[in-house]
């Protein structure tokens, strides 16, 4: 505040010659060695305590002189550039519009920091207005000239946003997220869990950051506490998020002694006893540089963060390291030049879809300093272009992380809003309509040996059926204990496979819709021997018809990867039909269907004729009950049986 007082005293008295307009002197009837000597003498007082950094007296004394001297022109413009640094944009349009109204000659130079103080309130169209005429001054020097055609894009960007996602009946309305939350000092970067029923942020007391938590208690925020165990240490912790399923912590620890540079990527795991000891994610992941603001996939896969490396494409970027199979993480790779720019990319949140990315960077067109944006997960090396989130969410201010609930609508951020109870406060808001990603509901359960009911680490994947994109695979813990994410408005193909265990098959339609469902399946895997049987529930074919539809290729490969896996293996393929229609038709239909997967199978010249075999039973082994539609579609299946290994 003290440069910026300075800056505009000096702006005003000093430079005022960079940018002054000679010609307009005739029509200027505003002299400042006229100004009244009592009002002078207070506006000198208001200088000198912008200079102590007493802002609050400083205001008051522009004030005074402005009682004293109703037409102190240069009063006027130095409390309206006082209120902009403040971020009290309507108070600094409204000081403003009054120099202008009382001069508007000598006041023709302040239309670029008027023009900055309309956009600040959102009023574009008319500060696109105030840079125009500020652009026709004829004697501007180079850095005014530059300055106010930077601004001009940016207006002009802003005005063409809102023309293409017009949204009326939308209103910003961010809440304080309270007094539990929320104390005399700084809280920011927060983070959920899949369910919303915890929350972990950052709070900074003085000069040390910790984490702390709070649990979602019959719709009330608990009083936050310091996280137990041994994660928060007298080092600064900082920029963290959660797991989906609450299981791990990954931050930026700065300063640690055993750091690579001055903030690294560290990981915690949840135990009995609290949180764990942080772990540095390694010399593959942290360099010499400043690497910060981790976001882990839902699946705990991938970690995405910010790097200063200098092997990007600018000051900051986006990278993103893969969890490996023997628990490592992997040599970090930049996410590319499609979400990374010439400047600066951070605050990285990878929403539960597993698809959609949110960031803020201030190399894409926006609307001044730092914006946040969207981007989709086009492949695993492929991005969308990125979208702003558009005003008022995005504004002429720096804006920082913004994380997104499960249900696609709900986005919580820290700002030192007007009722902020100090610092950087949590505040929550609803996306426009045209942001939101979709809402994301989950599966969770338990993956155990069918016989011996014990549990087993697994792997889970969810497949997109349609464009066979894998959309999240999850390692489940060492008891079997899994979470996945399921987005709305696709149908997946959801198999669990272990070494040494045929795979299990499950189909999830999840309606864009759907009810906010919690789905619960336990996952009983049957070891590989003889007499072990799937119902494989990702083939499929129309009514009445024998031809694979294209959706059955991801559960046909998994077959195919079976048998390869197990090259001594030979099953047999079972057709099945429910009871409408003449059993000896139902009995045809089910040979062929049958007979089809074996032909795709032996197609792929990966498994010989030897091991396969096909059988038609069409409804004589029903599964459920075919007298309702759900139990008839329960009979229409297809089953793979082992007969030895």
């Amino acid at each position: 505040m003290k440069r910026y007082f300075a800056i505009y005293i000096r702006f005003y008295f000093i430079v005022s010659c960079l940018l002054l307009i000679a010609n307009f002197t005739n029509a200027q009837w505003y002299d400042p060695e006229k100004v009244n000597k009592k009002a002078g003498d207070i506006y000198a007082q208001a200088y000198q305590n912008g200079v102590d950094e007493k802002y609050v007296e400083a205001v008051n004394n522009i004030k005074k002189a402005i009682a004293i001297d109703p037409k102190f022109v240069d009063a006027y413009l130095t409390l309206a550039g006082i209120y902009a640094n403040q971020k009290k944009y309507d108070s600094s349009v409204i000081t403003f519009e009054k120099a202008l109204e009382l001069d508007s000659v000598y006041s023709h130079t302040y239309l670029l920091p008027y023009s900055i103080s309309l956009a600040g309130t959102g009023q574009f169209s008319k500060a696109l207005v105030a840079i125009n005429k500020f652009l026709t001054i004829p004697v501007l020097n180079e850095r005014s000239i530059k300055a106010g055609q930077y601004r001009k894009s940016v207006y002009e960007f802003a005005i063409d946003y809102e023309k293409k996602h017009s949204a009326k009946d939308y209103v910003f309305a961010p809440k304080n997220l309270g007094d539990s939350i929320n104390s005399q000092y700084s809280e920011y970067y927060p983070s959920l869990t899949i369910d919303g029923s915890k929350m972990i942020f950052t709070r900074r007391v003085q000069d040390d950051e910790d984490f702390f938590e709070t649990d979602l208690t019959n719709k009330k925020w608990i009083n936050a506490s310091p996280l137990h165990g041994k994660v928060n240490t007298t080092f600064n912790e900082g920029a963290q998020n959660i797991s989906q399923d609450g299981e791990w912590i990954v931050f930026a620890g700065c300063n640690y002694p055993n750091g690579n540079g001055s903030c690294d990527i560290y990981i915690s795991y949840k135990t009995n006893s609290g949180w764990s000891e942080a772990e540095n994610l390694g010399q593959g992941v942290n360099t010499e540089y400043w690497e910060s603001a981790p976001s882990i996939s839902p699946d705990k896969r991938d970690i995405y963060f910010s790097s200063s490396r200098p092997d990007g494409y600018g000051g900051k970027d986006i990278w993103v390291t893969h969890r490996l199979s023997n628990g490592r993480w992997s040599e970090a790779e930049n996410l590319g030049n499609t979400i990374n720019t010439n400047g600066d990319e951070g605050c990285s949140f990878i929403y539960a879809d597993n698809q959609t990315l949110f960031f803020n960077s201030n190399g894409h067109p926006g609307y001044g300093q730092s914006d946040l944006f969207l981007s989709k997960k086009i492949n695993d090396s492929t991005w969308s272009t990125p979208q702003n989130l558009g005003y008022p969410v995005n504004t002429i201010d720096e804006e920082g992380s913004l994380i997104v609930a499960a249900d696609g609508k709900t986005a919580y951020y820290a700002s030192d809003g007007v009722d902020s109870r100090g610092g950087l406060d949590l505040y929550s808001f609803q996306l426009r309509k045209d942001i939101q990603p979709p809402k994301t509901l989950w599966v969770r359960g338990k993956v155990f040996d069918a016989n011996t009911k014990q549990g087993l680490p697994s792997t889970i994947e969810l497949t997109d059926i349609h464009t066979r994109n894998v959309i999240s695979k999850v390692l489940t813990n060492e008891v079997g204990d899994y979470l996945a994410t399921l987005p709305v408005g696709k149908d997946y193909a959801f198999n669990v496979n272990r070494k040494g265990y045929l795979f299990y098959s499950e189909n999830y339609n999840i309606d864009i819709n759907s009810i906010d469902t919690v789905y619960t399946a336990d996952i009983p895997l049957q070891p590989l021997e003889a007499g072990a049987a799937v119902v494989l529930k990702n083939i499929f074919f129309d009514s009445k018809q024998t031809a694979l539809k294209p959706e059955s290729i991801i559960e046909l490969n998994k077959v195919i990867q079976l048998m390869n896996d197990n090259p001594k293996l030979t099953i047999l393929i079972t057709g099945h039909t429910d009871n409408v229609g003449k059993p000896a038709d139902n009995l045809l239909l089910s040979n062929n269907r049958a007979a089809a997967v074996v032909n795709y199978l032996l197609a792929s010249r990966q498994i010989s004729r030897a091991r396969l075999q096909s059988k038609g039973l069409g409804a004589t082994k029903p599964i459920a009950d075919n007298r309702t539609e759900t139990g008839r579609s329960l009979n229409r299946r297809t089953e793979l049986f082992v007969i030895s290994n």
